[in-house]
Formats: C-alpha cells, sequence, structure tokens
C-alpha cells in the first residue's frame, strides 16, 4: 500500500482526513487516520477514523447509517493530510 509510505504522521501516528463529496466538492467533515484506519479503508472501500476520543476505529456511519463510500483518495503536497472523495 503505496499511499501508506508517502505520509508523515504526526506524533500520535494519525494524519487529518478531510472528506468531500465528489459531486459537489462541499467539505463534509474532516477526521483522523492511523495506519490501521487507512487500511480498513482502502481495504472495505468505505471510510473508517481513528477516534481520538475513545482511542478505536470507528466507520463513519456505523451507528447513524450515513456511510461514506471512496471514490478516491490523495495526499496533499506535505503529505501529512488525505483529500477523500466519496
Amino acid at each position: 500500500m503505496k499511499i501508506l509510505s508517502e505520509l508523515k504522521y504526526d506524533r500520535d501516528g494519525l494524519v487529518a482526513a478531510v472528506i468531500q463529496d465528489e459531486t459537489n466538492n462541499e467539505i463534509l467533515m474532516v477526521g483522523y487516520m492511523n495506519t490501521e484506519a487507512i487500511r480498513e479503508t482502502l481495504n472495505a472501500g468505505r471510510v473508517c477514523f481513528w477516534s481520538r476520543s475513545r482511542q478505536k476505529l470507528w466507520i463513519k456511519g456505523e451507528t447513524s447509517g450515513h456511510t461514506q463510500t471512496v471514490k478516491s483518495i490523495a495526499v496533499d503536497c506535505d503529505g501529512d493530510a488525505l483529500l477523500i472523495k466519496g
């Protein structure tokens, strides 16, 4: 998974992930991901975050039903954030 080696993680092992609607470019939310969350996102095709408050993975929409399907993932120029379109 090339994307994992391109990233510069913060001291907690996280990168910011901006979630954007692919149809209208609206920013839906910003969350944080560690390598485990990124792997799950890539493998499952739906957005998975690392909850900083609960210290565990959470899949966006697992409770509400408003899941985010991944259409594309891009690394920013500094390598410290992701743009995920869904």
